[in-house]
């Protein structure tokens, strides 16, 4: 099975977010500072890519959210707001399944090799 999910978070993802998970740290929602301290731009909140990962999980396990039983990520790069996000992935024969996101417009990594096993019970998709 492959799965694809491409998401294009809009300038303002970072300001809905931050109010959402807590976490105003400056270098999400303001740009002249994230700019000060050597970003090219304020950046997405890592948490928010690691939820585009889950999301391509559950959706390739039929849309039940109660099959994502594991979700593990390595951050090693930044999103951009406006900048495709696309998780792509597979399943190995054993049921898991190896996803990546990665910034279409730069080809860099952003969360590679999270893994991913179906609940015991749970149908794959």
């Amino acid at each position: 099975m492959d799965i694809e999910l491409k998401v294009t978070p809009d300038k303002y993802l970072p300001h809905r977010y931050a109010g959402a998970s807590g976490d105003f740290n400056p270098i999400h929602i303001d740009r002249e500072f994230a700019q000060q301290v050597g970003l090219p731009t304020n950046i997405l909140h890592g948490l928010y890519s690691m939820a585009q990962v889950a999301r391509a999980c559950t959706q390739a396990a039929g849309g039940d959210p109660r099959s994502l039983r594991r979700l593990s990520v390595q951050f090693r790069g930044m999103g951009l707001p406006e900048q495709e996000i696309v998780v792509t992935g597979s399943e190995n024969e054993q049921g898991v399944l190896a996803l990546e996101a990665v910034k279409a417009t730069t080809g860099s990594s952003r969360t590679p090799k999270p893994s991913w096993r179906p609940r015991s019970g749970a149908a794959t998709a």
